[in-house]
């Protein structure tokens, strides 16, 4: 999968920050892992899938692209 990348959390250092990137098809984001108890109330995780902590306004930007 190739990823275009397309901007980061505005309040992020240079290093360790949420980011959004296009691919084909949808987008791949960039966060923080959840806490396991966190985790845990995230409903039919697949064995390939896990939950991630992403901004708000890494993805409000979105509403000008859709």
């Amino acid at each position: 999968m190739e990823l275009e990348f397309m901007w980061k959390d505005a309040n992020s250092n240079v290093t360790e920050c949420p980011a959004l990137y296009k691919a084909e098809g949808g987008y791949v984001v960039q966060g923080v892992k959840l806490d396991d108890a966190t985790r845990a109330q995230l409903r039919q995780l697949g064995d390939g899938e896990d939950g991630i902590f992403v901004p708000t306004n890494v993805l409000e930007r979105l509403k000008g692209e859709l």
